[in-house]
């Protein structure tokens, strides 16, 4: 029996450290019609930890979010736009739905999708494979990480790269 692909929505965050104190700096959503939407966000005026270990991998410095950055608000409304009603999932819910939270507190506004663990949709066949898939799709992308809608377009394509080896085991056997 074949089962048709549901391309789901992907999001990822960047962000300015890791651990307390830290908070987003850019969100990317890989949509499923395959587009990618991504913002960078300039810090509130309380958001003031900053990691020099983030900034070498994601390349984004502070100063730059001061100049291109949306203001928490903007991003958060355009999210809504994008999102409202949806389930998006991220493969790093535990941070990714802190950082998302306090970007919707600082904005004043409530959250109108849902963000669910990448893990609550894959199949244990996707599952076995997941990480060498991810790891060759990144490989064969120069190896480039840590900005947030490339990292979300990629995961996206490990997605879809996944369930088709599943659907070919599954013929298979």
């Amino acid at each position: 029996m074949r089962v048709a692909l549901r391309v789901p929505a992907i999001l990822d965050i960047e962000a300015s450290g890791f651990g307390r104190g830290s908070y987003p700096i850019e969100v990317g959503v890989a949509m499923p019609d395959r587009s990618v939407v991504s913002f960078l966000i300039a810090p509130d005026d309380d958001w003031t930890h900053w990691s020099e270990e983030a900034e070498n991998l994601h390349g984004l410095s502070r100063e730059l979010l001061v100049e291109k950055g949306f203001s928490p608000r903007q991003v958060a409304e355009q999210l809504n736009l994008l999102l409202e009603g949806q389930v998006v999932y991220s493969d790093g819910w535990g941070v990714d739905s802190g950082w998302l939270a306090l970007l919707f507190y600082y904005a004043g506004l409530r959250q109108a999708f849902q963000l669910e663990t990448l893990t609550r949709i894959l199949t244990e066949d996707q599952l076995r494979c997941w990480d060498d898939t991810r790891d060759a799709l990144f490989a064969a992308n120069d190896g480039r990480r840590h900005r947030a809608g490339f990292d979300a377009h990629i995961l996206q394509d490990t997605y879809i790269e996944t369930w088709e080896q599943a659907q070919a085991a599954a013929r298979d056997t």
